[in-house]
Parts: structure tokens; C-alpha cells; sequence
């Protein structure tokens, strides 16, 4: 996840709410190819390319792809957070890029010249937006001529088990991300702009140990993080009961994809 939106500033001045929620995956996920590399493995991009990162959050994609992707990408890091700016810079300036840049910038706004990119990446983010259709149109404006951009995002059904959990805080039991910007959306908006999309879903699921890391994930962000002492308690009762159901160990399915679209013209 990324962010890029200004009502979003307190969830993503830092990483240290995003940290809460990234554990579940990084400590749970069951996959032949972990979620990061296998992006990569995707994207194929070529030595030399300018690579534009859009609510590129704390650069932990570069971080654990950059001995997978050409010593000598020009990268780019943009995000609404100048806080996010700074930690992604840090992080991949002592990593073998060409170079690295950070940008504060608004995606629907980004304060780039027409084709300055040769491929843009938008990962878990375009959900943030107000407009996630104006964010792809800018996003394709600073794409040359057969540049790529690489968006990805959750389906409907993703950590259903989880967020069925969350209706005690009178949440809908479904990925709220989905909801604003799911598989529908992405494959409906980007075909719309360049079209041609193509759609590959992560082989993965979780399993989980620890009701704890449940807990912190869910009250990271709204509408748990702003939950009050009576919705706390019914909600770790409610993590105990999927647990103690389940025999101490929670199965969770995961729908996340990645959208690929080439600008021809």
C-alpha cells in the first residue's frame, strides 16, 4: 500500500501504521513467489529506463526488488507525504540505482513533463484517489510513446475472513479498498485510456497464528483506529472466536492483481 492523498496525511506521514498492516503479509503469506519479486518479475524493465514510483509509500518494493531490476534504473519516488518522500529516498539512495529522486506530488497532479517516463508504477494506491480515473489520464500523460504503466489493487473477495471481522466496527465485511477501486475498476479505467490491459493475479494466501497482528492491523486505520473501548473489546472477542473456530490458525484468502497497460500513441 501507498498513499497520495492529503486526507490521508495522518495515516501516511510515516510508515509506522503502514508497517502494522504490511506484517500480516510479510509474516503470513503462503506463495511459491513472494508478492515483491513477483511484480518485478513482470515489469522487465530496461537499463536505463526512467521509472516513475506514484505514492511510492516507504520504497520497501525497491528495497527488496533492486537486486532483482537493472543496477541502473533512473527512479523517480513521488508521493503526497513528504515524510513518505524522504523515508523512500533514504532508503534507496544506498541501493544500485542510476539514480534517485524524491517528489512531493499529487497523482492526479504530477508536475511532470509529457512523456518523461518510460514506465510508471502505482502500487496499492489509485484507491486513495477522489478520481482514480484522473489519476491513470495524468499517469498516462507522463508515459513516451510505448511507456507501461503498472498499477495493482485488490479483488472483492480478498481477506474476506478478515473483514468479516470488522463489522463490529459497522463496517462492510469486504476489502474497503476493493470497494473504492477494485479489479473491475482498474481493468475498466486503464482500458479506457491506453486500450489494452492485461490482468495477473498473485498465486497467494495467508496463514495466520496470531490474533494479535489481526488486532493492530485492523485498528491501523479507519474505522478501527477510531474505535471506542466497547467496539475494542467486541472486536478481540470476535478475532478469538474466528481463532479458537479454526483451531488457533486463520486461513485467509487473498485476491491482489497487477494491471498492465502500454501506452501506443
Amino acid at each position: 500500500m501507498s498513499s497520495i492523498t492529503a486526507d490521508n496525511a495522518g495515516q501516511y506521514g510515516d510508515s509506522r501504521k503502514l508497517a502494522a498492516r504490511a506484517r500480516l503479509h510479510s509474516q503470513y503469506t503462503i506463495a511459491e513467489t513472494a508478492w515483491f519479486p513477483w511484480v518485478a518479475a513482470q515489469l522487465s524493465p530496461k537499463p536505463g529506463d526512467r521509472v516513475l514510483d506514484v505514492g511510492c509509500g516507504p520504497a520497501w518494493f525497491w528495497a527488496a526488488t533492486a537486486g532483482l531490476l537493472p543496477a541502473n534504473l533512473d527512479l523517480t519516488l513521488a508521493d503526497l507525504s513528504p515524510g513518505m518522500v524522504d523515508e523512500a529516498v533514504a532508503r534507496c539512495s544506498a541501493l544500485p540505482f542510476g539514480s534517485v529522486r524524491g517528489c512531493q506530488a499529487d497523482a492526479a497532479a504530477l508536475p511532470f513533463e509529457d512523456g518523461a517516463f518510460d514506465a510508471v508504477v502505482a502500487m496499492h494506491m489509485l484507491y486513495h484517489l477522489p478520481d482514480p480515473a484522473a489519476g491513470i489520464v495524468d499517469m498516462s500523460r507522463v508515459l513516451r510513446p510505448g511507456g507501461l504503466l503498472a498499477v495493482t489493487t485488490n479483488g472483492a473477495g480478498n481477506m474476506r475472513e478478515i473483514y468479516e471481522l470488522t463489522t463490529v466496527f459497522g463496517s462492510a465485511p469486504s476489502d474497503p479498498a476493493a470497494e473504492a477501486f477494485g479489479y473491475d475498476a482498474a481493468e475498466r479505467s486503464m482500458r479506457s485510456q491506453f486500450g489494452n490491459v492485461t490482468m495477473s493475479q498473485h498465486p497467494a494466501s495467508l496463514r495466520i497464528t496470531d490474533p494479535e497482528d489481526v488486532f493492530l492491523a485492523l485498528t491501523s486505520y479507519p474505522p478501527g483506529d477510531g474505535a471506542d473501548e466497547t467496539q475494542l473489546v467486541r472486536f478481540r472477542q470476535a478475532i478469538a472466536d474466528a481463532f479458537s473456530q479454526r483451531d488457533g490458525v486463520l486461513e485467509v484468502s487473498k485476491e491482489t492483481a497487477l494491471f498492465l497497460s502500454r501506452k501506443t500513441a
